[in-house]
């Protein structure tokens, strides 16, 4: 039999980049029954983190949230965004912001990933300049979007996105600015409106300090146009945001991770 909570020195308490360790108050949601994903009860419940969500992202605007891990946020915020051939240009400062260019990939987006060279480029957050520069140079607008990494989970290194805002309105080019803050959403501070962001990607399970399995994109007005336009099949779609929230889907993860947002009093 497998042995998850065998630790002769005492208490587990995890010390790695993420999952981060759950507060007691959290690990006491499990125990609470399980109410009906249909019903009036889980409606209200839906709509108080939907509006809760918006405060930690400090936005006005939707927040979808997907049963997911992170990675499936990243999925959700591109295939909702772009669609297959568009051009997106990446910046590389670590890890994450290197799968986040595979997936994209994978799903048929072309991308243009810069940086600085060699490993010297993950000592070092994203260089507004060097988005300012390319945007420039692309005075067809084929570049769709922007996408970068806010806390690049693997190397600690924080990057300054509104000074990415800044950049591209200097370059007055139309694409879209996508940001990555996983590991950095309710651990350093996020502005998703005040900072121009167009599409925000996090999860649960670092700085908010819930258990893997819940994904988030927080989005713009400009992002829902943009969404419209897109021609792409659907892999993890805007519909599971349910406004009448008569079927939604997160009713279909583990209801007990929705009560720990509510226990963190989203």
């Amino acid at each position: 039999m497998l042995k998850l909570d065998q630790h002769p020195s005492g208490r587990h308490f995890l010390h790695i980049p993420g999952p981060s360790p759950v507060p007691a108050r959290v690990l006491r949601a499990i125990s609470y029954q399980t109410i009906d994903h249909r019903g009036p009860e889980f409606g209200e419940l839906g709509l108080k983190l939907l509006s809760g969500m918006q405060t930690i992202f400090k936005t006005k605007h939707p927040v979808i949230i997907y049963p997911s891990s992170g990675t499936g946020a990243w999925e959700g915020a591109l295939v909702n965004t772009l669609s297959a051939g568009d051009l997106v240009l990446m910046y590389e400062t670590g890890h994450f912001a290197t799968l986040w260019n595979k997936l994209a990939n994978r799903l048929g987006i072309k991308t243009e990933f810069i940086g600085m060279p060699g490993a010297e480029g993950w000592r070092h957050g994203v260089d507004a300049a060097k988005i300012e520069e390319r945007l420039k140079a692309d005075a067809s607008h084929q570049i769709k979007a922007v996408c970068v990494v806010h806390n690049e989970t693997s190397t600690g290194v924080t990057s300054n996105i509104a000074a990415v805002r800044k950049a591209m309105d200097v370059a007055k080019h139309p694409a879209l600015l996508m940001v990555d803050t996983i590991s950095g959403l309710a651990s350093a501070d996020y502005r998703h409106d005040e900072w121009g962001v167009d599409v925000t990607v996090s999860g649960s399970q670092k700085g908010l300090m819930l258990p893997p399995g819940i994904g988030f994109n927080a989005i713009s007005p400009k992002q829902l146009k943009q969404a419209r336009q897109r021609h792409y099949q659907e892999h993890i779609g805007l519909g599971m945001r349910s406004s009448s929230l008569i079927r939604p889907a997160i009713g279909h993860q583990p209801q007990q991770l929705t009560y720990y947002m509510v226990c963190m009093k989203l």
